[in-house]
Order: C-alpha cells, then sequence, then structure tokens
C-alpha cells in the first residue's frame, strides 16, 4: 500500500513538472533555466514511479529526459 501512495505522489508531481516545463519553453519568455529545472525534476520523479514499479523501458526514456534536462542546463547558463 505504502508503494501505491508514493508511486501515486511521483507521478502527479512527475506530470505537473512536466506539463510546466512545457509551458514554460514553449512562451518564449526568458524561463528556459527554470524550464529545464522543471523537466529534470520530472525525469527524476518518473524515474522513481518507474523503480518502484520495475518499468525498465519508462526508467530508460527518464534517463534521456534527464539527458535532454541537463543539455538544456548547461546550454541556457
Amino acid at each position: 500500500m505504502e508503494n501505491r501512495r508514493l508511486t501515486t505522489v511521483f507521478e502527479v508531481l512527475g506530470s505537473v513538472s512536466a506539463m510546466a516545463y512545457a509551458l514554460l519553453i514553449a512562451s518564449n519568455t526568458g524561463n528556459e533555466m527554470l524550464g529545464f529545472s522543471l523537466l529534470l525534476v520530472s525525469a527524476l520523479l518518473f524515474s522513481g514511479w518507474a523503480l518502484i514499479d520495475r518499468r525498465w523501458t519508462f526508467l530508460l526514456l527518464q534517463a534521456f529526459y534527464a539527458s535532454s534536462a541537463l543539455i538544456g542546463l548547461v546550454r541556457w547558463a
């Protein structure tokens, strides 16, 4: 039961931060650092969910998103 609560929290927070990331990047308002930071947070939350549920392909996808976030942070720094 505890794992289910934790994955729900990771899922909801990961989704909200991913949506905020997408809106910040699409808005082109100079908030790229915040946007890529939110992408990294989202990828880390989703990675936690993937590890708990043993969803290895989803974990691999989150590694890609985390890498993209790090590239964005370095590029826009």
